[in-house]
Parts: C-alpha cells; structure tokens; sequence
C-alpha cells in the first residue's frame, strides 16, 4: 500500500469519528465487511463480537456513538501493510486502541480487527 493512501485513510478515519457524522464514518466500509470488535460484546449487540453486514455496522456505530456522547480519538500513527493499514490511537474512556483494516481496491475497508490495551491491575 501506499504511504499517502494510507495516511489519507487514517486522517479521514479519525477526523470522520470526532465529527461523530455516521454516514462519513461508513464512507471508509465496503459493502462486503467483517467487523471483530471486543466492545460488539461489550455493548450488546451480539454475542460473537463480529460483525458481517453492513447495514449492522452502522447500527453498532449509532450505538456506540450514542452510548459514547463525548467520544474523540486521538491519533497517534499508522503503520503500513500489503493491503492494510493499522491506526493507533486513544479511544473511549482513554484506552489505547489498535485497528487492523485490510483494504480493497477502492481504499475501502473489508476486514477489520480492533485491539485495545489490557490495563493490568
């Protein structure tokens, strides 16, 4: 992948969820998508923590954005891949987070795998 195709996706990506806008945030998914999300489980909204359709998708944003009012990520870097980039930043209730998004060729994202720091006590 290219660095300034991957730097313009994590931009947008970030700038897209501090505007708390769903449908710019769904601009950076594909049609077809896998989701791997431990807050899916922590929310509610399924039991797997995956996500397959779409349309689910934004359903889980709007909750997540609802249930997180204040949400704001801040974005520390990407990292680049064959076909994937990976977004570091803080995300709600300050965690550390880590995305893994395999891109198609319209720079859409297809597979994506968030991560987030374990706080050991």
């Amino acid at each position: 992948m290219e660095n300034r195709i991957a730097k313009q996706f994590a931009e947008e990506w970030i700038k897209s969820w501090n505007s708390h806008d769903i449908d710019t945030i769904m601009s950076h998914y594909a049609n077809e998508i896998e989701f791997h999300s431990p807050f899916i489980k922590m929310l509610n909204f399924n039991d797997t923590g995956i996500i397959s359709s779409r349309a689910e998708l934004k359903d889980y944003f709007k909750i997540g954005l609802l249930k997180y009012p204040d949400l704001h990520f801040n974005f520390h870097k990407y990292f680049v891949g064959i076909n994937t980039i990976c977004i570091s930043y803080t995300s709600v209730n300050n965690k550390e987070a880590l995305e893994v998004f395999e891109l198609n060729n319209e720079g859409k994202a297809t597979k994506v795998f968030c991560n987030y720091a374990i706080i050991e006590e």
